[in-house]
């Protein structure tokens, strides 16, 4: 595990030194071949049938979050991290429906000699931002949060399922329907509704549309040498969408293709958060669309 010693707000100093094991991060400045593996690819086909209800017909593919929470776990990685290919590998051998993934590539990393093509400085961002709001004060990769907690066991099957299950059993707060379908022109267009039930403070929405079968072959850094493979990274981010004063949700997102990306290895996922301390409170997931206009 790499870390940073994380302030409680962000650009603060803090003396704070890393913990045994961990090697500081930088200053905070933003197997064989490939294809998906076979277990993101039983995922996609046990998705509809766990907590989440798909259905797809000629027009769109519809996946609803509506009768219980579904967790959302987000890998934070890095091609430039040595520790991270193990939990790489972990995030794309997950093989359940109970739960919507996504990996997050921060650039945070990049510095030390390899550049990570799929790294987003925003996701730097938000790695800062939730571990802010949940009054934590480490940054660091990898890291797994589970509905915007972080989750240090998640190499643990058997607490990463007593964890899932737990979230699953907590009261409803929100209601999700995700509607995907390709009419957009070698895209996707998704359409996000639902409803936050009534609760206190505020909440945000946000959709991701992410892609799996990715490979690099690493040339420079920590992993020169490695040829690294990737599921359910996040290739497009869009968010926080505003939700009515209803607890209303209704968004309309299309997808283009950019950057190389393969739309028939793609999915779509949106969640709802709490605004202030970054709870999530339900996700959803079209694993994969393929509906013809």
């Amino acid at each position: 595990m790499r870390a940073h010693a994380g302030p409680p707000q962000v650009g603060a100093a803090n003396n704070m030194g890393p913990r045994s094991g961990e090697r500081p991060s930088p200053p905070y400045s933003g197997r064989g071949t490939g294809g998906w593996s076979l277990f993101a690819v039983l995922w996609g086909l046990t998705f509809a049938s766990a907590l989440l209800s798909a259905s797809a017909n000629a027009a769109e593919c519809v996946a609803r979050a509506e009768t219980q929470p579904v967790p959302l776990v987000e890998l934070y990685t890095s091609e430039g991290c040595s520790s991270c290919p193990p939990a790489d590998r972990w995030l794309s051998q997950l093989a359940t429906g109970k739960f919507v993934p996504l990996a997050l590539h921060v650039d945070y990393w990049d510095y030390i000699g390899w550049r990570d093509r799929f790294a987003q400085a925003r996701f730097g961002q938000r790695q800062r931002d939730m571990v802010n709001r949940s009054g934590g004060r480490v940054v660091y990769t990898p890291q797994v949060m589970l509905n915007g907690r972080d989750f240090r066991a998640w190499h643990n099957s058997a607490a990463f399922d007593d964890a899932v299950r737990k979230v699953g059993a907590r009261p409803l707060q929100a209601k999700l329907a995700l509607a995907v379908d390709n009419k957009a022109a070698g895209g996707w267009a998704a359409r996000l509704t639902g409803t936050v039930l009534p609760r206190k403070g505020r909440s945000e929405a946000y959709l991701a549309l992410y892609e799996n079968g990715l490979s690099s072959a690493v040339e420079a850094g920590e992993n020169r040498g490695a040829q690294l493979h990737h599921d359910y990274v996040v290739r497009e981010w869009i968010g926080p969408l505003p939700i009515g004063a209803d607890g209303r949700i209704a968004h309309q997102q299309t997808f283009r293709p950019r950057d190389g990306m393969d739309f028939s290895r793609t999915g779509v996922a949106a969640f709802v958060q709490d605004a202030d301390n970054g709870e999530v409170l339900q996700a959803v997931a079209v694993a994969h669309c393929s509906t013809k206009p």
